[in-house]
């Protein structure tokens, strides 16, 4: 699939993506991105962000490929029941483990527990060896369990700015190749 031929939806996690972050820079060069106004994006809601998701993928004219960080990996997880119109695959990034009392902030807690209902479109999880917010292991179960393909990111925290990562072209040569097979 050739990205004119979707709409590429980027979805950030806990306190948004700013201008350094690998999904702004994206959004920034692929034609057809545009970023999903989730809500407060310091302190998310589950239920208003879930909404939020859903209505604007409703609105969408093309088939849809999410381009999910973190919590927003979750978020559309949950919300893909709803989906009105044709996803056509979601690439998450570094999704946390939303059933660890331990997470923090505590009301992430929210977000969960994950879904373990298999996903109805294809889909790439990357997870990083060493991510602060979900073991290895549990990114291993989340993306079984939504039937998505898992890339070993190594040791590469959890995949934003602050881990080194901003333009992240390794990520994108990821889902230059997912896009290709769909």
């Amino acid at each position: 699939m050739k990205i004119k031929q979707a709409e590429l939806l980027i979805v950030p996690g806990y306190k948004g993506s700013g201008p350094d972050h690998w999904q702004s820079r994206w959004q920034n060069n692929l034609s057809t991105a545009r970023r999903v106004e989730m809500g407060d994006w310091h302190k998310p809601v589950f239920e208003d962000w879930k909404s939020n998701l859903i209505k604007e993928v409703n609105k969408s004219t093309k088939p849809v490929i999410f381009i999910g960080h973190s919590i927003g990996a979750q978020v559309i997880v949950h919300a893909a029941p709803a989906f009105q119109v044709p996803i056509a695959g979601a690439f998450f990034v570094a999704p946390p483990d939303v059933e660890n009392p331990a997470i923090r902030p505590r009301h992430l807690l929210t977000f969960g527990p994950y879904s373990r209902e298999p996903l109805t479109f294809p889909s790439i999880t990357v997870a990083s060896r060493n991510d602060p917010f979900c073991s290895y292991e549990q990114a291993e179960e989340m993306a079984a369990a939504w039937g998505s393909l898992l890339v070993d990111a190594g040791q590469s925290g959890h995949i934003e700015p602050a881990s080194g990562h901003g333009p992240w072209p390794e990520g994108l040569m990821v889902l230059s190749k997912f896009l290709a097979r769909l």
